[in-house]
Formats: C-alpha cells, sequence, structure tokens
C-alpha cells in the first residue's frame, strides 16, 4: 500500500521540538513538515530548550520527558514562573505514565506516545494550538480593555480640577480627592469661585454615561447668571439627563454654595447622601436638608435647596460611597463608624490633613484589596 499523503495544514505555527533523541527529532520533524507544519526549532536537552523560549517565542513545545542534563519535569517547574509560556505536549512512552501525570500537574496541556502516529499528532497539536489561539485573543482582547479603562480614567479626571486647594477663598479653605476605580467610571467633582466671596462645590457618582455633558450644561448654565441657585442647576441637569435616557442611568449629586465670609449657604441633595459637619466637638451629619430624586431617570422634576450656616472651625465634609462600601479582602466593608472615626482624629486639622487622614485609614483597611467602586472626598471648612 502506498504511504499516506496528509493534506497540508496550512498552519503558521512556530514549534518547538526539546528530545535528546536524534531519531525522534528526525521522525517529529518529517511528520509535522507531511501535515503541513512549518519545519520545527531543535534542542537536545532541557536546558537548551529553556535558552530556545527565552530566545524565541513559541506556539507549542514537544517536549520530552526523560533527557539527561535536564528532563522534562524540570523545564515545566522553569516555564510554571514564566507567564508567556508555550503550551506544551510530553511525548512519552507508555512507561512513563506517572511521569506524564506529573507533567499534566504542572501545566502541560497534553501528551503524545512515541510512535508519533499522524491522526493522533495532528489532533492533539491542532487542539493545543487553537486552544492558544484562543488565549492569544482573549489576552488581546483584554489588553485592548485595559488601554480603554486607561482613557477613560484619565478622561475622567480632566473633569475635575487639578489643585483644588487653590480654589479656597476668604475663610475657605478646602481640599478635594478622587481615585477612580477600574471597573466603575463615575465620580465627579467640582468647585467653582463664582465672585470674590461666593463658592459652588458639588460631588457626585455618576452612573452611566452622559451625565458629564449634563453637568457641563448646568455648569454654562451657572456661570450665565449671578449668585446660582443649587436646585435650579440640578434642576436644568435633571431634564438634560433624562433625556434619551432609556436605559434609566441616573446621577447622585450634592451641590451647594456658601459665602465665603459668613460660611452661609445652601445645598441640594439628589439621591445623595448628606454631607458631615466636622467640628472641634466631633462630627455629625448635616440634617435638615431637602432630598431630592436622583439626575436623569425623569424630566420635568423639582428640586429643591436648604440654607446651611457653618460655624467658624466647622468643616462640611462631602463624599461619595466609594468610601463607606469600600471592601477588605475578607469583603467587610469599611463602614460609617471608622470613616466617623478617621473624621474625628483629624477633627482640628486643615482640609488636606483631613482628606489625607481618610486615605490613610482607607488603605489601612482595603490593604491593596481592588477598589469596586470610585473613591470621592471634598473637605470645606469654614474659619
Amino acid at each position: 500500500m502506498p504511504p499516506k499523503i496528509w493534506p497540508a495544514a496550512m498552519v503558521e505555527a512556530s514549534l518547538l521540538v526539546i528530545d535528546d533523541s536524534g531519531f525522534n527529532r528526525l521522525l517529529l520533524k518529517r511528520r509535522l513538515t507531511e501535515l503541513g507544519y512549518p519545519e520545527p526549532d531543535m534542542a537536545e536537552d532541557g536546558q537548551q530548550g529553556l535558552d530556545a523560549i527565552a530566545a524565541k517565542k513559541f506556539d507549542c513545545v514537544l517536549l520530552d520527558l526523560e533527557m539527561p542534563v535536564l528532563g522534562g519535569i524540570g523545564v515545566l517547574e522553569a516555564l510554571r514562573e514564566k507567564p508567556d509560556a508555550p503550551p506544551v505536549i510530553v511525548i512519552s512512552a507508555h512507561t512513563e505514565m506517572s511521569g506524564v501525570i506529573r507533567c499534566i500537574e504542572l501545566g502541560a496541556e497534553d501528551y503524545l506516545p512515541k510512535s508519533f502516529d499522524p491522526p493522533l499528532l495532528r489532533a492533539r497539536l491542532s487542539a493545543v494550538l487553537e486552544k492558544k489561539r484562543l488565549r492569544d485573543l482573549a489576552a488581546d482582547r483584554l489588553a485592548a480593555l485595559e488601554a480603554e479603562l486607561v482613557s477613560a480614567r484619565n478622561a475622567q479626571l480632566s473633569l475635575v480640577p487639578r489643585n483644588p486647594t487653590r480654589l479656597g477663598q476668604g475663610r475657605v479653605t478646602l481640599s478635594a480627592h478622587m481615585e477612580p476605580a477600574r471597573q466603575v467610571g463615575g465620580d465627579l467633582y467640582d468647585i467653582i469661585p463664582i465672585d470674590g466671596r461666593t463658592l459652588l462645590f458639588a460631588v457626585a457618582d455618576v452612573a452611566g454615561k452622559g451625565a458629564p455633558a449634563g453637568l457641563t450644561m448646568a455648569r454654562t448654565a451657572m456661570e450665565a447668571g449671578t449668585r446660582p441657585d443649587p436646585a435650579t442647576l440640578l434642576r436644568l441637569a435633571n431634564d438634560d439627563l433624562a433625556a434619551e435616557n432609556p436605559d434609566m442611568t441616573f446621577v447622585t449629586a450634592a451641590l451647594g454654595v456658601i459665602d465665603s465670609e459668613t460660611g452661609e449657604g445652601s445645598m441640594a441633595l439628589a439621591g445623595h447622601d448628606a454631607p458631615y459637619i466636622l467640628s472641634a466637638a466631633g462630627v455629625r451629619v448635616a440634617e435638615g436638608l431637602a432630598v431630592n430624586p436622583a439626575l436623569g431617570v425623569m424630566d420635568g422634576l423639582s428640586y429643591s435647596a436648604t440654607a446651611f450656616t457653618l460655624a467658624p472651625g466647622e468643616s462640611l465634609i462631602l463624599y461619595t460611597d466609594g468610601i463607606p462600601e469600600a471592601e477588605d479582602a475578607g469583603h467587610d466593608f469599611y463602614g460609617r463608624g471608622r470613616f466617623e472615626a478617621a473624621l474625628v482624629a483629624h477633627s482640628a486639622d486643615a482640609p488636606a490633613a483631613v482628606q489625607a487622614g481618610v486615605l490613610n485609614s482607607l488603605a489601612g483597611f482595603t490593604q491593596g484589596a481592588p477598589p469596586a467602586d470610585d473613591v470621592t472626598l471634598l473637605v470645606l471648612r469654614f474659619g
């Protein structure tokens, strides 16, 4: 019977054969070229194989189990430390099955008997190469998503003041910080001097796209007037955000104005947590503020603002829920108790020190656990 002629697979794959037997290397080279694969690279022992892998990227390695200098198990142990290691098919004899099992435990994708049966060789190599192709596609997609996240984070950071401390005026000093999480692109803060003694301040937690445009629209309307009304600005932002919003995305916000000479101001909340007031007497929630609907759910809603007055030495603490809802590695919440304790520990300090104290406390609690939400904190002190 004439020898079987295998159709060319037309596979562009970079292969490495690591085997101390010259006969096996020659036979594998012949089988692979008959199946349409490019001519493989060759190594005569495990150390040569590792050197070849360090010098060139391979799509698959055909690895003998028993070799001098360094055997297959040693090669796989070394490759476990390399995140970009190529997939490995172990070449084995029937008497080496216990070693094959150990190789599979160390990360080998499959094994191949030393008979190098062409249909089996083609099936197992094709399966391994296809899995590698899918992994490479997933890695490329992940890299693209990471690049998009970096771009989104940069865009988000560009929406907030670069140096909020310098925006203080009169008897008002302030500090603010926003740290975007990897997966949630949602917080904003702003501080805008209106005239020689009026400051507008805002913190918002965005759920969904389009919110920056709506808040920018409200800011434009505000700058066109004199002393802005927080309730009017939130109403304008809400109507803009609610237009063409089939997904019902929304924004929570706390927006206020303050006279930097008297400490008198007004504030409107839109589905947002009430701020804290920090003083030498401790910390308390700013009570009595009108609670309005979140922005973007429905147009035509009315909003109201509430007057407040800060006494000398008091600070207004605005934040998003990324602080109390931050989690440690065990999924325990930072919580309001720890948050309030961190504030009280710095009640006599300047805004930058209060901010640093809270952020240090938060970092000590989470211990590097990945953030689930953005963290935003604004400290405004009158005194």
